[in-house]
């Protein structure tokens, strides 16, 4: 089975402040505010976990569409949405755990400056367990 999702990449941590799902930020922040980070970001994914079937095992490709023109290290950002992306799949029971035995592979790319959307787009591919049809 094969399905194509989007997710943000930031996130609104405080009233005040947005968390931009990145590794200088993720190093640098305090632990309340990385938590409070990746409970949003699960809120925001929510209803499209609900909708995603239970897999044996995935592979995982995120692509990038930043905001702006500025120069970003793609794995900076990809790594933490799939952390934070990863972990919202076993917290749900989409997979069993996020090692190597259910995630086989997981791909980064750039897709193109979006302004008016940026986001992470993510394809994920992965046998479902016998009760889901597949759609491919």
């Amino acid at each position: 089975m094969i399905v194509t999702l989007s997710v943000p990449i930031s996130v609104q941590a405080t009233k005040a402040k947005k968390f931009a799902l990145n590794l200088n930020q993720y190093r640098n922040a305090h632990y309340f505010t990385l938590n409070n980070a990746k409970k949003e970001f699960e809120r925001s994914i929510k209803k499209i976990l609900k909708e995603l079937p239970k897999f044996k095992y995935i592979e995982l490709e995120y692509i990038l569409y930043p905001k702006t023109k500025h120069l970003v290290d793609i794995s900076n950002v990809c790594s933490i949405v799939d952390k934070f992306f990863s972990d919202s799949l076993t917290e749900n029971g989409i997979i069993k755990d996020d090692n190597y035995n259910f995630i086989t592979r997981i791909t980064y790319s750039f897709g193109e400056i979006d302004p008016i959307n940026p986001r992470c787009d993510i394809t994920i591919q992965g046998e479902t367990y016998a009760n889901h049809a597949s759609t491919e």
